[in-house]
């Protein structure tokens, strides 16, 4: 019973707040266009995308300037955040393709991890206008807020794994990850053996399905989690009195990290499931 009036008190205050609308937690998932460069259409989330790869450019270069022997704190930051992701992703993509992968997979931590953190700063998602419908229309949104990110994302994550794995696996090694006979001919029957090549190629056939979606499980993971998140915060901004969006702030901090840790690391996961093979002498 004392539960039931708690909540009751709640859901009073949070129809207390109610007298802004409920528009203001209702933003589009669809990215607005600001203008255009050339005939090509430029959106508020891509404003948004080069302005953060812009920073990382100038902050990195600042921070580091001229190596030197005996870094500076500036460089010793960037040497350490370096340093520990290459420790974190070379048992998981093999020796052989850990050095080539590291650009790419640093890269996607740092940028996912900034646009995602991006959403959090004043004016980021909640300046703009208000459309027919009764969407916020913000004048910058993070970029990856936007399905069409993410996505690009994905698609370059894929294009390098595919060279990843033909550089540093080959193509034996990849149609014997996909089809191979997996079973050693010593410890089973002949029979047993010669059927069980139907069975992996069947298999490979559900893995080039299950490839082929690995873009879009990448992009709507990452877009879903930050878009939600973003439509989390406007809603409980309208509560501000009584000081609920702060949990949600620390929240989406969190949320943001482990997402460009997920991310990073499953494309990570892909490159070792076959390159890691070379390595194992399967070739």
């Amino acid at each position: 019973m004392r539960v039931t009036k708690i909540f009751s008190v709640l859901l009073a205050l949070v129809g207390a707040q109610a007298a802004l609308p409920l528009a203001n937690a209702a933003l589009s998932p669809k990215a607005s266009q600001v203008g255009e460069v050339f005939g090509l259409p430029i959106t508020n989330s891509m404003i948004t995308s080069w302005v953060v790869s812009l920073l990382i450019i100038i902050v990195i270069r600042l921070m580091v300037k001229t190596p030197q022997l005996v870094p500076t704190r500036g460089q010793a930051v960037v040497e350490n955040l370096v340093e520990g992701i290459f420790n974190l992703i070379q048992p998981i993509t093999g020796k052989t393709a850990a050095k080539a992968a590291f650009p790419l997979l640093i890269g996607l931590f740092t940028f996912i991890l900034i646009q995602n953190w991006s959403g959090l700063f004043p004016g980021v998602g909640t300046i703009g206008t208000w459309d027919a419908q009764g969407h916020l229309v913000p004048f910058i949104r993070p970029g990856n807020a936007d399905l069409n990110g993410t996505a690009a994302l994905a698609i370059v994550s894929m294009v390098a794994w595919f060279y990843l794995i033909f550089k540093y696996a080959g193509i034996k090694v990849i149609v014997y990850d996909l089809f191979g006979n997996k079973a050693n001919k010593k410890d089973v029957p002949a029979v047993l053996y010669y059927f069980l090549f139907v069975i992996f190629g069947i298999v490979g056939l559900i893995e080039i399905v299950s490839i082929t979606f690995r873009p879009i499980s990448l992009s709507f993971r990452l877009f879903g989690n930050v878009f939600g998140g973003e439509n989390l915060l406007h809603l409980m901004t309208g509560l501000y009195k009584w000081g609920l969006p702060i949990p949600f702030y620390f929240l989406e901090l969190l949320i943001g990290f482990v997402q460009a840790l997920v991310f990073t690391l499953l494309v990570s996961v892909y490159i070792g499931l076959i390159c890691k093979h070379d390595a194992e002498g399967h070739n």
